[in-house]
């Protein structure tokens, strides 16, 4: 079973945004995606500045099993990104909510469709994931 912290927002796509405490919402892949893609060998991230759209691809996570994009789940501005995973992209493996982070994101407007834990657990029980 898939740990699915409380506290946090989640994406039908798998990323998982929290809100930092200057606004910014740090976000990541969740443990249920990092398991299936197996274990993490590169990840590209955007560039700080970079503007983002909902729903578009941003950042690519590749796998001993295959590469994936990774979609914003809110629309805004690259605020940081996570340079610990050029050297070492396993974090997202081990630690996908903590030192496991993709970026952080100045959001342009609140964070809309998006899941608490309960309703991400109940999306996960109904694909039979």
């Amino acid at each position: 079973m898939s740990e699915i912290p409380e506290g946090l927002q989640y994406s039908r796509t798998h990323e998982w945004l929290r809100e930092e405490a200057d606004g910014s919402l740090s976000c990541g892949i969740t443990d249920h995606a990092q398991s299936a893609l197996g274990d993490l060998v590169f990840v590209e991230l955007p560039a700080p500045g970079r503007k983002v759209t909902a729903g578009e691809a941003f950042a690519t996570v590749e796998s001993t099993k295959a590469a994936s994009d990774v979609y914003a789940p809110v629309s805004g501005e690259v605020a940081a990104v996570n340079d610990a995973l050029e050297a070492d992209p396993g974090l997202v493996n081990s630690s996908p909510y903590g030192e496991g982070w993709l970026l952080r994101i100045k959001p342009a407007a609140p964070a809309a469709g998006l899941l608490d834990a309960a309703a991400y657990r109940a999306e996960l029980d109904s694909a039979g994931d």
